[in-house]
């Protein structure tokens, strides 16, 4: 048990490490300056733990197709963002004819309304190209209790672009879909809904008490071990 405590402890201490090097690069990432969108030859080498939070920025044209919402109770990384309400995804088409996705941003939408939303869109779409900064994200898979989405609504509770993309027929013309899509940072509509806006790391870090809890664990059994073996020797003492 001692052992096994101990290896608890130092795998948290190691977990500690890892976690503060992830902020450390997403924080970074966060803080340079945009690039440019990878071309779409290398969207296949693309990886979550390299390349997620990059900031981009890219020059794209929004389609009239249907967009879809995303349920959300709030968000671990908008600090600006409270309250339930609703994300909007809209597909972007690039020069080349590629399809993005885009999560234009929050709307504030409590009972999940179709038509509030497709107002909310509708004024995104000027069929004008409009250069967009953002940053690449990857999608999420549903948990075991994730409901499924309601195709009527266009309303999912995860952020599968991907699984948007077959549903509401983006990049049905033959043209792929990026394996990735973008967070809006810029521009912000005039309206301001969608609401996009920059993004802030905030990564839960109890490692170390975690590690502390686990020594404390192996401490305790060496101390009732102690204990034991004295009482046991006291009673073989004739």
């Amino acid at each position: 048990m001692v052992a096994l405590f101990v290896s608890l402890g130092i795998w948290q201490l190691q977990r500690r490490f890892e976690k503060h090097a992830l902020i450390a690069a997403l924080t970074e990432r966060l803080a340079a300056a945009p690039g440019s969108l990878p071309s779409p030859s290398q969207w296949e080498a693309l990886t979550s733990s390299r390349d997620e939070f990059r900031r981009v920025n890219f020059v794209a044209t929004y389609q009239p197709r249907p967009d879809a919402m995303v349920y959300s109770s709030g968000s671990a990384v908008r600090d600006d963002i409270s309250g339930p309400g609703t994300w909007a995804f809209l597909p972007a088409v690039l020069p080349g004819g590629e399809t993005v996705v885009v999560n234009t941003g929050f709307v504030q939408n409590t009972m999940q309304d179709r038509n509030q939303q497709d107002r909310a869109v509708a004024r995104l779409i000027t069929n004008e190209p409009a250069m967009l900064t953002g940053y690449i994200r990857f999608p999420e898979a549903a948990g075991a209790l994730t409901p499924s989405e309601n195709l009527s609504k266009r309303l999912w509770f995860t952020r599968d672009h991907l699984a948007m993309a077959r549903a509401l027929g983006w990049g049905a013309d033959g043209r792929p879909v990026a394996p990735f899509y973008i967070d809006l940072e810029q521009p912000m509509p005039s309206s301001g809904i969608p609401k996009p806006g920059p993004l802030e790391i905030h990564l839960k870090d109890d490692h170390l008490q975690y590690a502390l809890t686990w020594f404390a664990l192996a401490g305790a059994v060496v101390i009732a071990f102690g204990i034991w073996l004295r009482a046991q020797r006291r009673t073989e003492v004739p």
